[in-house]
């Protein structure tokens, strides 16, 4: 079973910036591909970004490319989503997924955090 958790959502103005951690439990979390996805209210879950599990390859939808980054410290079982230029269209849950190795899919998911940008 794999266990994570958000945080660092919060409210901001557009333009400012927002760091959103998730940590991960087990002794091979740290191994699995992660990603970061969002949901607004009334719209349908996408991806945000992955990142595989040694944090060489890294992936970004492309609206967010150029804004946002996604890095991991292994060390500490923590996946970070730093969100740069943020605008109110990223306001949504952003949750973090851990994608198993062989499984072809997200499998684990954690509660979501709040982010809230305004003009």
């Amino acid at each position: 079973q794999v266990q994570l958790v958000e945080s660092g959502g919060g409210l901001v103005q557009a333009g400012g910036s927002l760091r959103l951690s998730c940590t991960t439990s087990g002794r091979t979390a740290n191994t699995y591909t992660m990603g970061w996805f969002r949901q607004a209210p009334g719209k349908e879950r996408e991806f945000v970004a992955g990142i595989s599990g040694s944090g060489a390859n890294t992936y970004y939808t492309d609206s967010v490319k150029g804004r946002f980054t996604i890095s991991r410290d292994n060390a500490k079982n923590t996946v970070y989503l730093q969100m740069n230029s943020l605008k109110p269209e990223d306001t949504a849950v952003y949750s973090c997924a851990a994608h198993l190795p062989g499984t072809g899919t997200y499998n684990y998911w954690g509660q979501g955090t709040q982010v809230t940008v305004s003009s």
